[in-house]
């Protein structure tokens, strides 16, 4: 399809959506009152959706994974902005009420029902899509996690554009040395570049959460070093797993390989960048971590 053509069915598909109902219209027909169970808190203003969906680095045409569309909301705004979506929901009273908007989207609304956790995005999607969602917050930072640790690496996904509860989008970039800085924090900067893009106040969302909220939008990097994934991830669990600790005595077994990436034993492990944990995976015996594998020659 050319550039024109792919322009022309956008604002088709657009028209199409702006006969819709109105969100709230939708939730109230297909009472769709928020699950929290399901981590639901739905976003109805069509200026912030648009903003968000703004966001994600698209072409026209390209695939967009998102997860938990309830009303649609944000599905709209993103087949506004182009995108070819295959949304992900295992809310069965959202899956019926989204019927209209497959419809008005003529092929290019993929809906899904199922839950996300278990649903390989991946295989759904070519190379190169993008992920976009306003997370359910109870299956959020599991998600990520996952996105996060695809191989062989990069991933299938080229850019995450994501909502999460403020407290995790803040360990998500935090830096080291800084109250939030984790394992999240380590293994987000260790595979990608991560950045808030618009913090929003609980009353955006109806319901109204406690907390605050964060669009987060993290685009998949090289590694800072080449070490197997499952060996950075058993030493930063060890080191986070005593935090206040010393590294002599959180990676207890581990100094020699502490001492030869150049690291002073006596640091915390909320004081290392990635690098630094990499070089000590790098280095570590695999048997002293539980792995399976020959050690490292560095």
């Amino acid at each position: 399809m050319t550039a024109g053509g792919a322009a022309e069915t956008s604002a088709a598909v657009a028209a199409r959506i702006a006969a819709l109902p109105p969100l709230r219209d939708v939730i109230a027909a297909g009472a769709i009152r928020a699950d929290r169970a399901l981590g639901q808190n739905f976003l109805l203003d069509l200026n912030l959706l648009d903003r968000i969906a703004g966001l994600v680095p698209l072409a026209p045409g390209e695939t967009v994974i998102e997860v938990g569309p309830g009303p649609g909301g944000l599905t709209r705004a993103l087949l506004k902005a182009g995108a070819h979506v295959i949304a992900i929901e295992r809310d069965r009273r959202a899956v019926a009420a989204l019927a209209p908007l497959v419809a008005a989207a003529e092929g290019r609304l993929d809906l899904v029902e199922g839950d996300a956790l278990a649903i390989d995005a991946g295989a759904r999607a070519r190379a190169g899509a993008h992920i976009a969602a306003n997370l359910p917050y109870n299956i959020a930072t599991p998600l990520l996690v996952g996105w996060l640790s695809l191989e062989p690496w990069p991933g299938w996904w080229r850019s995450a554009t994501l909502m999460f509860q403020r407290e995790v989008a803040d360990r998500i970039v935090a830096a080291p040395g800084s109250p939030a800085y984790g394992r999240l924090s380590v293994l987000a900067a260790f595979r990608a570049r991560a950045r808030i893009c618009l913090r929003l106040p609980p009353r955006a969302f109806t319901p109204s959460p406690k907390v605050e909220s964060a669009v987060v939008q993290l685009l998949p990097a090289p590694p800072p070093l080449d070490v197997p994934l499952a060996r950075f991830e058993a030493v930063t669990a060890r080191a986070f797993g005593q935090r206040r600790k010393m590294l002599r005595q959180s990676l207890k077994g581990l100094v020699d390989a502490v001492e030869a990436a150049g690291i002073d034993p006596t640091r915390r492990a909320e004081t290392l960048t990635p690098l630094e944990f990499a070089r000590i995976a790098a280095r570590a015996d695999p048997a002293r971590l539980g792995l399976p594998g020959p050690r490292a020659q560095c």
